[in-house]
């Protein structure tokens, strides 16, 4: 089994790319893949409910869904908006997780 950490720095503002990302997420963890999508920068409005429903099935075939607190709070996005199973993280447990040598990144 392989570990991906995706980032989404656009989000829906940017257009359709985020929701196929998003999706293909979602595919990979359908497949028996260990997902992380994580939102940063614009990526982050993703994670308001009724955004992007891909995360709904990222979420429920099992895959991670961190959201940038910083990039959160410089869009004065309240955490109580996002989807239910969201989780704040800080730059610290993304290093973390890069630091990991299974671990595949891909920037979006």
């Amino acid at each position: 089994m392989n570990e991906y950490l995706l980032i989404e720095s656009g989000g829906p503002p940017a257009g359709p790319g985020s929701h196929r990302f998003a999706g293909d997420a979602a595919q990979l963890v359908r497949q028996g893949e260990d997902v992380v999508l994580l939102l940063v920068e614009n990526g982050v409005a993703g994670a308001v409910r009724g955004a992007m429903p891909e995360l709904d099935a990222l979420l429920g075939s099992g895959g991670e869904l961190w959201v940038d607190a910083f990039s959160l709070r410089q869009r004065a996005v309240d955490a109580e908006d996002l989807v239910p199973g969201a989780r704040l993280v800080e730059m610290r447990d993304v290093a973390r997780k890069l630091l990991s040598p299974t671990v595949r990144m891909v920037w979006h």
